[in-house]
Protein backbone atom coordinates (compact mmCIF):
# COMPACT_ATOMS: atom_id res chain seq x y z
CA UNK A 1 0.00 0.00 0.00
CA UNK A 2 2.95 2.22 0.76
CA UNK A 3 4.42 1.81 -2.84
CA UNK A 4 1.26 2.56 -4.12
CA UNK A 5 0.90 5.60 -2.59
CA UNK A 6 4.76 6.89 -3.30
CA UNK A 7 3.98 6.28 -7.02
CA UNK A 8 1.20 8.27 -6.81
CA UNK A 9 2.68 10.87 -5.23
CA UNK A 10 5.55 10.72 -7.31
CA UNK A 11 3.61 11.02 -10.64
CA UNK A 12 1.54 13.55 -9.42
CA UNK A 13 5.33 15.71 -8.16
CA UNK A 14 6.16 14.71 -11.44
CA UNK A 15 3.01 15.94 -13.51
CA UNK A 16 3.30 19.15 -11.51
CA UNK A 17 6.73 20.10 -12.53
CA UNK A 18 6.03 19.18 -16.01
CA UNK A 19 3.07 22.03 -15.92
CA UNK A 20 5.91 24.46 -14.49
CA UNK A 21 7.57 27.05 -17.42
CA UNK A 22 10.95 24.87 -17.87
CA UNK A 23 13.62 27.30 -16.62
CA UNK A 24 16.87 26.91 -17.80
CA UNK A 25 19.10 24.15 -16.09
CA UNK A 26 21.75 25.93 -14.56
CA UNK A 27 24.69 24.28 -12.57
CA UNK A 28 24.47 26.41 -9.72
CA UNK A 29 21.17 25.92 -8.27
CA UNK A 30 21.22 24.80 -4.87
CA UNK A 31 19.92 20.84 -3.93
CA UNK A 32 16.23 21.18 -2.52
CA UNK A 33 15.94 18.18 -0.36
CA UNK A 34 11.85 17.54 0.06
CA UNK A 35 12.87 14.41 2.52
CA UNK A 36 10.92 11.58 0.12
CA UNK A 37 12.46 9.07 1.96
CA UNK A 38 11.26 10.15 5.47
CA UNK A 39 7.48 10.80 4.55
CA UNK A 40 7.95 7.55 2.92
CA UNK A 41 8.85 5.84 5.56
CA UNK A 42 6.66 7.51 7.90
CA UNK A 43 3.77 6.29 5.57
CA UNK A 44 4.74 3.06 5.87
CA UNK A 45 4.90 3.07 9.54
CA UNK A 46 1.66 4.64 9.81
CA UNK A 47 -0.09 2.10 6.83
CA UNK A 48 1.15 -0.54 8.96
CA UNK A 49 -0.13 0.56 11.92
CA UNK A 50 -3.71 1.45 10.32
CA UNK A 51 -3.37 -1.96 9.06
CA UNK A 52 -2.39 -3.31 12.49
CA UNK A 53 -5.25 -1.42 14.11
CA UNK A 54 -7.84 -2.66 11.46
CA UNK A 55 -6.92 -5.92 11.69
CA UNK A 56 -7.14 -5.99 15.86
CA UNK A 57 -10.56 -4.83 15.20
CA UNK A 58 -11.27 -7.00 12.77
CA UNK A 59 -10.52 -8.94 15.38
CA UNK A 60 -12.22 -7.82 18.59
CA UNK A 61 -15.40 -7.61 16.09
CA UNK A 62 -15.25 -10.96 15.71
CA UNK A 63 -14.74 -11.69 19.16
CA UNK A 64 -17.55 -9.31 20.13
CA UNK A 65 -20.04 -11.19 17.32
CA UNK A 66 -18.84 -14.51 18.61
CA UNK A 67 -19.06 -13.76 22.29
CA UNK A 68 -22.40 -12.48 21.23
CA UNK A 69 -23.70 -15.04 19.64
CA UNK A 70 -22.56 -17.17 22.43
CA UNK A 71 -24.53 -15.39 24.80
CA UNK A 72 -27.08 -15.63 22.57
CA UNK A 73 -26.95 -19.71 22.16
CA UNK A 74 -27.00 -19.69 25.72
CA UNK A 75 -29.86 -17.27 26.66
CA UNK A 76 -31.70 -19.31 23.89
CA UNK A 77 -30.74 -22.33 25.81
CA UNK A 78 -31.53 -20.81 29.19
CA UNK A 79 -34.96 -19.92 27.45
CA UNK A 80 -35.90 -23.13 26.44
CA UNK A 81 -34.37 -24.74 29.54
CA UNK A 82 -37.06 -22.59 31.26
CA UNK A 83 -39.51 -22.92 28.95
CA UNK A 84 -39.54 -26.94 29.51
CA UNK A 85 -39.43 -26.05 33.04
CA UNK A 86 -42.34 -23.95 32.57
CA UNK A 87 -44.05 -26.99 31.31
CA UNK A 88 -42.91 -29.28 33.82
CA UNK A 89 -44.33 -27.01 36.23
CA UNK A 90 -47.64 -26.70 34.55
CA UNK A 91 -47.97 -30.44 34.42
CA UNK A 92 -47.33 -30.49 38.07
CA UNK A 93 -49.45 -27.61 38.74
CA UNK A 94 -52.40 -29.22 36.82
CA UNK A 95 -51.76 -32.71 38.29
CA UNK A 96 -51.71 -31.47 41.55
CA UNK A 97 -54.99 -29.51 41.02
CA UNK A 98 -56.72 -32.78 40.25
CA UNK A 99 -55.34 -34.48 42.96
CA UNK A 100 -56.53 -31.72 45.10
CA UNK A 101 -60.14 -31.85 43.32
CA UNK A 102 -60.11 -35.64 43.32
CA UNK A 103 -59.16 -35.61 47.45
CA UNK A 104 -61.88 -32.99 47.61
CA UNK A 105 -64.63 -35.17 45.99
CA UNK A 106 -63.66 -38.00 48.17
CA UNK A 107 -63.63 -35.80 50.98
CA UNK A 108 -66.96 -34.79 49.97
CA UNK A 109 -68.22 -38.22 49.62
CA UNK A 110 -66.89 -39.66 53.18
CA UNK A 111 -68.38 -36.40 55.09
CA UNK A 112 -71.89 -37.54 53.02
CA UNK A 113 -71.54 -41.24 54.05
CA UNK A 114 -70.27 -40.22 57.73
CA UNK A 115 -73.26 -38.12 57.98
CA UNK A 116 -75.60 -41.07 56.38
CA UNK A 117 -74.24 -43.63 58.53
CA UNK A 118 -74.43 -40.89 62.25
CA UNK A 119 -78.10 -40.56 60.63
CA UNK A 120 -78.62 -44.34 60.41
CA UNK A 121 -77.27 -44.96 63.94
CA UNK A 122 -79.24 -42.34 65.16
CA UNK A 123 -82.53 -43.98 63.31
CA UNK A 124 -81.24 -47.48 65.00
CA UNK A 125 -80.92 -46.41 68.67
CA UNK A 126 -84.30 -44.53 68.41
CA UNK A 127 -85.71 -47.94 67.14
CA UNK A 128 -83.95 -49.75 69.89
CA UNK A 129 -84.94 -47.36 72.56
CA UNK A 130 -88.83 -47.81 71.06
CA UNK A 131 -88.56 -51.88 71.05
CA UNK A 132 -86.49 -51.69 74.65
CA UNK A 133 -89.99 -49.36 75.75
CA UNK A 134 -92.19 -51.71 73.70
CA UNK A 135 -90.54 -55.31 75.16
CA UNK A 136 -90.08 -53.83 78.83
CA UNK A 137 -94.29 -52.71 78.53
CA UNK A 138 -94.93 -56.18 76.66
CA UNK A 139 -92.62 -58.29 80.01
CA UNK A 140 -95.01 -56.06 82.02
CA UNK A 141 -97.77 -57.19 80.52
CA UNK A 142 -96.73 -60.64 80.46
CA UNK A 143 -96.03 -60.48 83.97
CA UNK A 144 -99.53 -59.24 84.90
CA UNK A 145 -100.80 -62.05 82.67
CA UNK A 146 -98.60 -64.77 84.43
CA UNK A 147 -99.70 -63.19 87.85
CA UNK A 148 -102.91 -63.14 86.99
CA UNK A 149 -103.17 -66.96 85.55
CA UNK A 150 -100.89 -67.89 88.71
CA UNK A 151 -103.87 -66.13 91.29
CA UNK A 152 -106.61 -67.58 89.10
CA UNK A 153 -105.50 -71.05 88.83
CA UNK A 154 -104.14 -70.97 92.38
CA UNK A 155 -108.13 -69.80 93.32
CA UNK A 156 -109.34 -72.37 90.86
CA UNK A 157 -106.93 -75.16 92.61
CA UNK A 158 -108.48 -74.35 95.81
CA UNK A 159 -112.01 -74.15 94.74
CA UNK A 160 -111.70 -77.64 92.57
CA UNK A 161 -110.69 -78.72 96.07
CA UNK A 162 -113.75 -78.75 97.49
CA UNK A 163 -115.79 -79.26 93.93
CA UNK A 164 -114.51 -82.24 92.90
CA UNK A 165 -117.03 -84.65 94.69
CA UNK A 166 -119.35 -82.07 92.74
CA UNK A 167 -117.92 -81.92 89.60
CA UNK A 168 -117.88 -85.58 89.24
CA UNK A 169 -121.50 -85.85 90.50
CA UNK A 170 -122.43 -83.48 87.45
CA UNK A 171 -120.57 -85.24 85.00
CA UNK A 172 -121.84 -88.94 85.54
CA UNK A 173 -125.61 -86.70 85.39
CA UNK A 174 -124.93 -84.69 82.47
CA UNK A 175 -123.27 -87.13 80.22
CA UNK A 176 -120.24 -85.04 80.01
CA UNK A 177 -116.37 -84.94 79.87
CA UNK A 178 -113.47 -82.81 80.15
CA UNK A 179 -110.85 -82.82 77.90
CA UNK A 180 -107.61 -80.25 76.78
CA UNK A 181 -108.36 -77.73 74.14
CA UNK A 182 -104.75 -77.73 72.66
CA UNK A 183 -104.00 -74.87 75.29
CA UNK A 184 -103.03 -74.26 78.68
CA UNK A 185 -105.75 -71.55 79.08
CA UNK A 186 -108.40 -73.58 77.45
CA UNK A 187 -111.03 -76.61 78.78
CA UNK A 188 -112.67 -78.44 76.38
CA UNK A 189 -116.29 -80.06 77.64
CA UNK A 190 -117.54 -82.57 75.67
CA UNK A 191 -121.73 -84.13 75.95
CA UNK A 192 -123.33 -87.07 75.31
CA UNK A 193 -126.55 -87.91 75.11
CA UNK A 194 -128.70 -84.89 73.75
CA UNK A 195 -129.92 -85.84 70.57
CA UNK A 196 -132.68 -88.50 71.46
CA UNK A 197 -132.45 -89.78 68.21
CA UNK A 198 -128.74 -90.72 68.21
CA UNK A 199 -127.19 -90.52 71.74
CA UNK A 200 -123.81 -91.16 70.78
CA UNK A 201 -123.84 -87.77 68.86
CA UNK A 202 -122.01 -85.46 71.08
CA UNK A 203 -121.71 -81.40 71.41
CA UNK A 204 -118.95 -79.58 72.80
CA UNK A 205 -117.53 -75.71 74.04
CA UNK A 206 -114.07 -74.67 74.83
CA UNK A 207 -113.91 -72.59 77.55
CA UNK A 208 -111.10 -69.76 78.15
CA UNK A 209 -109.77 -69.23 81.95
CA UNK A 210 -107.06 -67.06 81.39
CA UNK A 211 -109.42 -64.35 83.04
CA UNK A 212 -111.50 -63.79 85.90
CA UNK A 213 -114.93 -64.03 83.84
CA UNK A 214 -115.71 -67.07 82.24
CA UNK A 215 -115.48 -67.16 78.40
CA UNK A 216 -116.57 -69.39 75.51
CA UNK A 217 -114.79 -69.32 72.42
CA UNK A 218 -116.29 -72.22 70.21
CA UNK A 219 -118.78 -74.67 70.27
CA UNK A 220 -120.36 -77.53 68.06
CA UNK A 221 -122.89 -77.63 67.06
CA UNK A 222 -123.09 -73.65 66.69
CA UNK A 223 -124.64 -72.03 69.62
CA UNK A 224 -126.41 -68.11 69.03
CA UNK A 225 -124.19 -65.87 70.38
CA UNK A 226 -126.60 -64.16 72.37
CA UNK A 227 -128.05 -67.04 74.22
CA UNK A 228 -124.22 -68.41 74.81
CA UNK A 229 -124.10 -64.72 76.46
CA UNK A 230 -126.66 -64.50 78.84
CA UNK A 231 -125.65 -68.42 80.27
CA UNK A 232 -122.21 -66.42 80.77
CA UNK A 233 -123.60 -63.68 82.49
CA UNK A 234 -124.98 -65.94 84.82
CA UNK A 235 -122.29 -68.16 85.69
CA UNK A 236 -119.77 -64.75 86.17
CA UNK A 237 -122.42 -63.66 88.63
CA UNK A 238 -122.79 -66.52 91.18
CA UNK A 239 -119.16 -67.88 89.83
CA UNK A 240 -120.45 -71.76 89.91
CA UNK A 241 -119.27 -73.45 87.16
CA UNK A 242 -122.30 -76.28 87.23
CA UNK A 243 -124.30 -73.12 85.99
CA UNK A 244 -122.50 -73.12 83.00
CA UNK A 245 -122.14 -76.78 82.55
CA UNK A 246 -126.14 -76.96 82.62
CA UNK A 247 -126.75 -74.25 80.89
CA UNK A 248 -124.90 -74.84 77.90
CA UNK A 249 -126.10 -78.48 77.85
CA UNK A 250 -129.68 -77.29 77.71
CA UNK A 251 -128.76 -74.87 74.52
CA UNK A 252 -127.20 -77.53 72.80
CA UNK A 253 -130.42 -80.06 73.60
CA UNK A 254 -132.53 -76.88 71.67
CA UNK A 255 -130.45 -76.58 69.33
CA UNK A 256 -130.31 -80.24 68.40
CA UNK A 257 -134.49 -80.39 68.85
CA UNK A 258 -134.75 -77.38 66.25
Amino acid sequence: MTSVFASSFSSSLNHRQSMLPQAPVEEDLPNIDFGFDDLRDRMAKFTAKFDAFIDLGRKRVLEERNAFRMNLAELEEDQRMKKKDIEIIQIKTSTQQQTLDKEEAETQEMEQAIASLAEQRDKHLAARDTLKAQIAQTQAEIDARLAAQRAHAQQQEAQSRYNVPELDFWITNLCLKIEGAGQEDRLKFVYSHIDEKNWEREAWFELVTSSRDYDVKHCRPKLEREKVERVLERVNESRELVVLLKGMRELFVEAVRS
